[in-house]
């Protein structure tokens, strides 16, 4: 997980909050958000830029570490 992960809210004239989180990959890109958008009400809709489903450094040690132990 980087130092910081930054974060970009938009807030439309009807109240409509986005967020897109900019510098994340894998879970941190949910786990960074998750307490503003508890905070705010149930999430509407949800869509995963490409860098989701990149592998964190640490899930990737846990994938090699589980390769080994098999």
């Amino acid at each position: 997980m980087p130092e910081y992960i930054k974060v970009e809210y938009r807030i439309d004239k009807n109240g409509q909050v986005t967020e897109t989180v900019l510098n994340g990959s894998g879970s941190s890109c949910t786990l960074a958000t998750a307490g503003l958008e508890s905070a705010l009400g149930a999430v509407q809709k949800r869509e995963l830029l490409p860098e989701f489903h990149q592998l964190t450094e640490i899930e990737r040690e846990s994938e090699v570490s589980l390769k080994q132990t098999c």
